[in-house]
């Protein structure tokens, strides 16, 4: 029997027994080595909260082993002998699927961005917010190193990305959001955009300089 045909049914039989634990299976992989023909799997537990030091646990790769061990015996799936290795991927785990890159990324893109969120918060009320609009409109100051500005362009992005997609902000469609009354939400909500817009502008010209 072909390594990849084994491989296929190895994963299906195993995806049955992690999942009676709540696991999933990250990756199987059958080859020989110097040992001989071993038989790896790699277990995973579901949700973004999952981490390499508390998704997997020894007992849950023991439990697994165990009971994947019986199973591929009473079905004989795997020809010949061979060693069972029951794991979880580790810190180092390659990210084969796009749910896997998301997983272990999308926490510390939301951590940065609540960083990056903050920066601009902290400036903003150093700065000295005024009480009130003026007739000019909301007017301040603020000096920012080359870094702190690159910070806060990169929260205005993210900013002004998110409001354009709730708001479904399209190319051409300013005659749209002119004809919105004032007190329209939505029109208040494009407003801001603009400004996050013209902050942007701002900062890419000041950094150029």
């Amino acid at each position: 029997m072909r390594p990849a045909s084994v491989v296929e049914q190895v994963r299906t039989i195993a995806e049955r027994v992690a999942a009676a634990r709540g696991l999933e299976i990250f990756d199987v992989q059958f080859r020989r080595e110097a040992a001989g023909m071993v038989l790896r799997v790699q277990l995973d537990r579901p949700g973004p909260a999952a981490t390499a030091s508390d998704s997997v646990s020894v007992d849950d790769c023991a439990e697994v082993s165990r009971e994947l061990s019986t199973v591929l015996d009473v079905e004989d799936v795997v020809p010949g002998a061979y060693v069972l290795e029951v794991s979880s991927p580790g810190l180092d785990r390659p990210l084969r699927h796009a749910g896997d890159f998301r997983r272990f990324t999308e926490s510390a893109l939301r951590d940065g961005k609540a960083e990056a969120a903050v920066t601009v918060i902290d400036g903003l009320e150093d700065a000295g917010l005024p009480p009130e609009l003026t007739e000019e409109g909301l007017v301040f100051d603020v000096e920012l190193d080359e870094p702190t500005a690159e910070t806060w362009l990169r929260s205005f992005t993210d900013i002004r990305l998110a409001l354009a997609t709730r708001l479904e902000v399209e190319e051409g469609d300013e005659e749209y959001w002119a004809t919105l009354p004032d007190d329209d939400p939505r029109g208040q909500a494009h407003d801001i955009y603009l400004w996050m817009g013209y902050l942007q502008e701002t900062l890419v010209d000041a950094l150029s300089h």
